[in-house]
Formats: structure tokens, C-alpha cells, sequence
């Protein structure tokens, strides 16, 4: 992993709680279930943009007409 950061962060006791037996079920450390939840975060924030890149072009395509596969392929021919 590398050079380690500390970082002090502060939690409401039934979170806390329930991150040592998150913790302790899993055999993992605090630090681990912590660095795992963060990870899943970023994983679902880019998903999000994926998201709403597609469903940009998805609009785009659909001012165009264009609706299926071949629809595109027609398109990019006339191009």
C-alpha cells in the first residue's frame, strides 16, 4: 500500500458501533473497513457520471433519430 496517512474522523456512537462489528464479523481492520467503504464511494460517484454522460448522448442520439445500431450506421455513412 505504501506510506500511510492518519487521519482523526469523528463518528456518532451507533455508526462507530456498528463499524467495529462490521469490523469484527469480517475479520478486518477499522482502517480496512474504512478504506473499503471509501473505495465502493468513488466506484459509485463514477458510475453516476458514467451515467449521465450516456444518458446525454442517449438524448443527443435520439434528437437525431437515432435509435438503433443501424440508425448510427446510417448516420455515420451520410457523413
Amino acid at each position: 500500500m505504501g506510506t500511510a496517512v492518519k487521519k482523526t474522523i469523528s463518528l456518532p456512537p451507533t455508526l462507530s458501533k456498528e463499524l467495529n462489528e462490521i469490523a469484527r464479523e469480517e475479520g478486518k481492520t477499522v482502517s480496512a473497513v474504512i478504506q473499503e467503504a471509501l473505495r465502493l464511494a468513488k466506484r459509485e460517484r463514477l458510475k453516476e457520471g458514467f451515467r449521465a454522460v450516456q444518458g446525454y448522448w442517449t438524448r443527443k442520439a435520439k434528437e437525431k433519430g437515432i435509435i438503433t445500431e443501424r440508425d448510427l450506421r446510417k448516420y455515420l455513412a451520410a457523413r
